[in-house]
């Protein structure tokens, strides 16, 4: 009975250090890549960079799935930066589009970046203080990020205010809901590669900052003449 005591005990403890390992992992490098990503969206926009359109799309999908193929060697750190540097690269024409056609696009700017660092780090506190399991909510994020993705694509071909709206909307519950599932994943051992956390994590704290910021721009009507 002593020996079973000590083993049940020595596999919590093992999985309470492989825990706080993957989240320690995954915050350090989650900040990297979005030190990252704010250096190459700061070289899109002074370097006037175009939207890709359409193109972000494959691109995106293709250093995915690189990355989710390389998560277990050296190499998925390389494949995480590329994903993350091509993601910040995207942010600068959206960021230049607010600055330049809005007269208070840097407060618009600012006042996002302000709401997604406290969404952010409000969900993660309190994933992390109530370590509740937000796995139920799987299903549910899948569902609405496919119809969130399918949205968006459509938002490119009508540029319709209230569709426009209901998408950035959508992305910011959904992008919300995925904070606390990836977080909830960590803490529970859902989830124990750090490569794959800080991806799901990046993904949202981007999909947040730029809906937000969609939003702001719909509702602030003081475009420049």
């Amino acid at each position: 009975m002593q020996q079973r005591v000590n083993t049940v005990t020595r596999l919590r403890d093992e999985s309470y250090i492989q825990t706080n390992s993957v989240i320690r992992n995954t915050y350090i490098l989650l900040s990297l890549t979005l030190l990252f990503s704010a250096a190459t969206a700061w070289f899109a926009m002074l370097t006037n960079a175009a939207p890709l359109g359409l193109f972000v799309f494959p691109i995106y999908f293709g250093l995915l799935f690189l990355t989710q193929a390389l998560k277990n060697s050296v190499w998925g750190i390389g494949a995480i930066f590329l994903f993350t540097g091509f993601m910040g690269y995207t942010l600068g024409p959206i960021l230049n589009f607010a600055i330049q056609g809005f007269n208070n696009g840097p407060q618009l700017v600012m006042a996002s970046l302000g709401l997604t660092g406290l969404i952010f780090f409000s969900l993660s506190a309190y994933a992390l203080t109530s370590r509740k399991d937000f796995s139920y909510l799987a299903g549910f994020l899948l569902v609405a990020s496919t119809l969130g993705f399918m949205l968006s694509i459509l938002g490119f071909f009508f540029h319709f205010p209230f569709l426009y709206l209901a998408v950035s909307g959508a992305f910011v519950l959904i992008a919300s809901g995925m904070i606390l599932f990836e977080t909830s994943q960590i803490i529970n051992g859902g989830e124990r590669n750090y490569i794959m956390a800080t991806i799901s994590l990046y993904v949202s704290i981007y999909n947040l900052f730029v809906s937000l910021l969609q939003i702001l721009m719909a509702l602030s009507g003081r475009r420049n003449n």
